[in-house]
């Protein structure tokens, strides 16, 4: 079974593995299917479930909400998040201003079919908005028990120690950062696990086997698998192309050894080598088949020798992403 850590310096445990929506549920697979994703996560002990009001248009919040609706409520872990564009997309539907948070978490509220989320996450960092609008925002919205804590997301080391400074003042859990982190993709690793570890928080990693990319599914030389995210323009093809070349491909291949000595897929190693650092609370997994849900639950607690994640690093050599810049750069300059 999936186990628990602490989520940033709270009280709140969470499941190292958490369920995530995005590209799914609404979008890619049929409600049905979603369902038996959710209800293989649950049996696997997983209970903390990630998604954001801008997934499929707040369509993803309100599938997951219908499925969820029977679990008892105070045996799971329900985050989301607000920033980016949803509704007609007018001027005030995106962004982190007092107006957008405030109505969006009444909106996540009714399509989750839920009282209050666990955690409530800024998707992105405005820059069109003051810091201290958005986080007087936040703290008000833990007051009145709509979200129990608070997190960001792909916020840079800087804005996580000015927002964190703020939370202190107005005595609020600011807990959480949920950035992209992989065997390949490492920007977080020189300033904002740094700044988290300093300041309190913990990271909720997504795509831990890069977009599918460490899956070991894309082979060089070959042809896209059909169906696969690479051929799908509106599912993450564009995100996914980055890696999609053979010096990737064949270094990835070249993992497998690596996995074998540790019963692993090569999805598993994935996921287990991100949950190898001390400052991942969670990696978050998506799923379009139920299956993959079990076999992603095998990394759980898995201890990756010292010996072996040098050996990964010396196979992937110098197609990692370490650049701390890409994270600033996730944030647009002006609301979109």
């Amino acid at each position: 079974m999936v186990t628990y850590r602490y989520l940033g310096n709270s009280g709140l445990k969470i499941t190292e593995l958490t369920y995530g929506n995005w590209l799914t549920h609404a979008s890619q697979v049929a409600n049905e299917q979603a369902a038996a994703c959710v209800k293989a996560a649950l049996d696997v002990g997983i209970t903390s479930f990630d998604t954001a009001d801008a997934y499929a248009n707040t369509a993803a919040e309100a599938v997951l909400g219908d499925i969820l609706k029977g679990e008892r409520r105070e045996s799971l872990e329900i985050f989301t998040k607000v920033y980016w564009p949803t509704g007609p997309k007018g001027a005030n539907d995106t962004g982190l201003s007092r107006k957008h948070i405030m109505e969006s978490i009444n909106g996540s509220l009714s399509r989750l079919q839920t009282d209050y989320v666990d955690l409530y996450q800024a998707h992105r960092f405005d820059h069109e908005t003051p810091l201290e609008e958005t986080m007087l925002a936040f703290a008000d919205i833990v007051r009145q028990g709509k979200a129990l804590y608070f997190g960001v997301s792909e916020w840079t080391g800087e804005q996580i120690r000015a927002g964190a400074a703020l939370a202190r003042e107005l005595h609020v859990p600011f807990i959480s950062n949920q950035p992209q982190y992989s065997m390949l993709w490492r920007v977080i690793e020189p300033e904002v696990i740094p700044a988290s570890e300093a300041e309190g928080l913990s990271q909720i990693v997504w795509s831990p086997v890069a977009q599918g990319v460490l899956t070991g599914k894309y082979l060089p030389g070959q042809p896209l698998p059909e169906g696969s995210r690479a051929t799908d323009e509106k599912g993450g093809a564009n995100m996914i192309k980055r890696y999609l070349n053979d010096d990737v491909l064949t270094r990835v291949q070249n993992l497998t050894p690596i996995a074998q000595e540790l019963d692993l897929t090569l999805a598993q190693l994935a996921v287990a080598w991100v949950l190898q650092n001390p400052n991942v609370a969670a990696a978050i997994i998506g799923a379009s088949r139920p299956e993959q849900v079990t076999e992603n639950a095998k990394a759980s607690g898995v201890e990756i020798p010292a010996e072996l994640m040098a050996r990964i690093d010396e196979v992937l050599g110098d197609v990692v992403e370490t650049d701390a810049s890409q994270t600033a750069a996730s944030s647009p300059s002006t609301r979109v």
